[in-house]
């Protein structure tokens, strides 16, 4: 066994343009702790407190944060479309560099994932009128999500627009790059599923129509602001957000092909089911690290022993952690000295406030 210094998971790796001091990455954490009453504005005191203590990460991913108010699934969630976001975000970023680590942005729309409550009044998008088996959580309560509005195909256009503008704030904001949000049942997602995408123009039916639109917004980003800091989230067999597909192997190995030739810096793929098993029959992820020539992160289930394994191995080039993230400020460290971990209270992951967010504890 080596020993902790050797593991090339503590060891230095370049993300496209981004050079990172290990292989350990936080992955995007929705928190709702944003600022909503003055725009859904990050960047308090708390807010930069939570990833300056988290800057022990090769990488940290940030939060989704919406390219438009439409979308918006969540109460309380960062955006990155105004000048006040902007703002907001430059006072974190700098915390992070100044701490020593890199820091991307998620960038995001959540589509049919909303509610007119969370979005000022604008009925949720998809790319077809299907409503979710799904449930909002908004300021009047628990309700149910309703029949989104398709999208038409000047109306898309704007989306892919909204997230080339995202990516243009993201590096005006300091971030190191962006990752586009193309998982876990949101709005890309739902172009690329069958169960959700019955389209019969240039945007539905074939593996090609139903993958344009992810590439037209990696091709939009990728022109903004450079391949080597774009990334994407895939989700391939994930039911997160009542979404499922037919050929799941078939119409993520197109994807994961044409974004193979775009050059980009990484693929971050949630193996599995969303926070669940990573036992899901239909997609085969060591065949994507293999055909995919930038950085392969892997997510979903890691522990210690799996993540070095998997970077030894060759299975993934970096891993990613999300709840050990939340509980242990200090993750890298700990995860080097294979110390104890602290359990992460589900109970405060959304609620306002410090409790859950800011107050675990570091290694004395």
């Amino acid at each position: 066994m080596s020993n902790q210094h050797s593991e090339k998971l503590f060891q230095p790796i370049r993300i496209g343009d981004i050079e990172l001091a290990n292989r350990v990455v936080m992955a995007p954490l929705t928190r709702c702790r944003a600022d909503e009453p003055a725009g859904d504005i990050p960047g308090s005191a708390m807010n930069i407190d939570y990833y300056r203590q988290r800057s022990n990460a090769g990488l940290i991913i940030s939060e989704g944060t919406q390219v438009s108010p439409a979308g918006k699934g969540y109460m309380a969630t960062p955006g990155i479309y105004s000048d006040a976001q902007v703002d907001g975000w430059k006072l974190i970023t700098k915390a992070v560099h100044d701490a020593g680590s890199k820091i991307i942005a998620q960038i995001w729309h959540v589509g049919r994932i909303s509610h007119s409550d969370l979005t000022g009044g604008e009925e949720p998008i998809a790319p077809s009128a299907i409503a979710p088996n799904a449930v909002a959580y908004t300021h009047a309560g628990k309700v149910d999500i309703p029949t989104p509005h398709a999208l038409t195909e000047s109306e898309i256009a704007q989306v892919v627009e909204q997230f080339r503008c995202g990516a243009a704030n993201a590096i005006r904001a300091g971030f190191d790059g962006v990752e586009i949000h193309g998982a876990n049942g949101y709005l890309i997602d739902q172009f690329i599923r069958d169960s959700t995408n019955h389209r019969t123009d240039n945007y539905g039916g074939s593996i090609e129509n139903r993958c344009r639109f992810a590439l037209e917004i990696v091709d939009a980003v990728a022109k903004e602001i450079g391949a080597g800091r774009v990334g994407i989230r895939l989700s391939p067999v994930t039911p997160f957000n009542d979404i499922s597909d037919s050929k799941p192997q078939s119409v993520f190995g197109h994807l994961v092909k044409a974004l193979n030739k775009r050059g980009i810096a990484f693929i971050h793929f949630i193996e599995g089911s969303t926070g669940g098993s990573r036992d899901v029959p239909g997609f085969d992820n060591q065949w994507a690290r293999e055909t995919f020539k930038g950085t392969y992160i892997a997510n979903n289930g890691y522990d210690r022993q799996m993540a070095i394994d998997a970077v030894e191995t060759g299975h993934a080039d970096a891993v990613a952690f999300g709840r050990l993230f939340i509980a242990n400020p200090d993750l890298v460290q700990r995860l080097k000295a294979n110390a104890p971990l602290n359990k992460a209270d589900p109970n405060t992951f959304y609620l306002p406030g410090p409790a859950g967010y800011t107050d675990y504890p570091a290694l004395s």
